[in-house]
């Protein structure tokens, strides 16, 4: 039996207890913190949660804890995975694994006072911080990137095992119409804006594919080694602020609610990511890959598994339809189990048996880093306007 402290009682905090629950007799929550006490205790008699701790720290203390799982704003998440790894917890850390936020000297907006070579070569030396402090520990590091786990994603790799193609071009996407978390309008907490806030997931997926496919034509991972990005805050825009409806977030202060970037790999092949806080109509998770001998969509969200019509929001408005779906009336894209269709479920369970059998699991540590890298080279190509290689040193 794995049991978890689980640090954060949000909105990722619940998916995450909700998937432990589907491990009954392999792994437990056995405890909780927040930065509000009141809340971890809430959340606790939400899921039967048997432990409330009054911190971090006392979290971390706890003799009856193996892993602890965190679920808590981006700018936390390097101080806090350090201390678990120091504390001999093995550590479930939630997307992006961490990122640059700013120095005790910098100016309140981050995102546009601090140059982008800075941001870049800081995130890198936090990533590898809490990648260091895992194996020093000798910790199992999770990285809660839940697009490896979708079962469509699940699928392509199976098809791409079968087909024995090779993938040419890939395009990944996360967007909808803008998180409702305060900390994420902010660079100082959440260490970007779209293309690290959502764009982790797809990168995520994309970067993944390759290493898979590098690991069953040669068994060694395909790499990224070059990155072209372009980012935009387009709810800024005189066009946008002019209208008198608002029906997505537009109180993004230092960071960008839009962001193509295109990723290249040492194989030569390409893959493009778009992640947005401007698309309405619900939460759009998709991959796409082209191989030379097939064609592999995943639909993760939406996907067509229940259809629903309504000519009135009030007709289905008491039933969950889809993540930040504007409104119930119309056709809509029913997921009997978002949780289940995004690998929440799946990935928890990886992971408790990563814990428990020493095993690798299949998203760690390099994927993890690899993100991280990924995206702050998008963010200097997007300020710079050039290609950014990976191996750059940034000045």
């Amino acid at each position: 039996m794995v049991r978890i402290g689980l640090a954060g009682a949000g909105f990722v905090a619940d998916i995450h207890a909700h998937a432990l629950k589907t491990l009954e007799g392999r792994a437990a929550l056995w405890a909780v913190c927040a930065a509000r006490h009141e809340r971890a205790e809430a959340f606790a008699r939400r899921h039967g949660v048997p432990h409330v701790a009054l911190s971090y720290e006392a979290l971390l203390a706890r003799d009856d804890i193996d892993a602890v799982d965190l679920c808590v704003p981006n700018h936390l998440h390097a101080e806090m995975a350090i201390a678990a790894a120091r504390a001999g917890k093995h550590i479930i850390v939630e997307k992006p694994l961490t990122g640059y936020f700013g120095d005790d000297s910098t100016e309140e907006r981050v995102g546009e006072a601090v140059p982008k070579p800075h941001m870049w070569s800081r995130a890198r030396h936090t990533a590898r911080q809490i990648l260091d402090a895992a194996v020093t520990a000798g910790v199992r590091l999770c990285y809660a990137e839940n697009f490896v786990y979708a079962p469509p994603v699940e699928k392509i790799r199976r098809f791409i095992r079968q087909s024995g193609g090779v993938i040419l071009d890939l395009r990944a996407e996360e967007s909808h119409s803008g998180s409702h978390a305060v900390y994420s309008r902010r660079w100082r907490t959440s260490g970007g804006g779209s293309l690290l806030r959502m764009g982790s997931h797809p990168v995520g997926a994309v970067l993944h594919l390759k290493a898979f496919e590098g690991g069953l034509r040669a068994g060694a991972p395909i790499r990224p080694v070059w990155v072209t990005a372009e980012t935009a805050r387009l709810t800024a825009t005189e066009a946008f602020r002019s209208r008198p409806e608002r029906f997505m977030v537009d109180a993004w202060e230092d960071v960008e609610d839009w962001s193509v970037a295109v990723i290249g790999f040492d194989d030569g092949t390409r893959a493009t990511v778009f992640s947005t806080d401007v698309s309405l109509g619900g939460v759009k998770n998709t991959v796409q890959a082209y191989l030379s001998n097939a064609v592999l969509y995943a639909n993760i969200n939406p996907n067509s598994s229940v259809v629903t019509y309504a000519p009135d929001g009030r007709i289905l408005s008491g039933e969950y339809i889809a993540e930040k779906v504007e409104t119930t009336a119309g056709w809509q894209f029913a997921s009997p189990d978002e949780d289940w269709m995004r690998g929440y479920p799946q990935e928890m369970a990886d992971f408790v048996h990563a814990i428990a059998s020493g095993d690798e699991p299949l998203s760690g540590a390099e994927l993890a880093y690899d993100v991280v890298d990924v995206i702050y080279a998008g963010y200097l190509s997007a300020e710079q306007g050039r290609r950014v290689a990976l191996a750059e040193i940034p000045q």
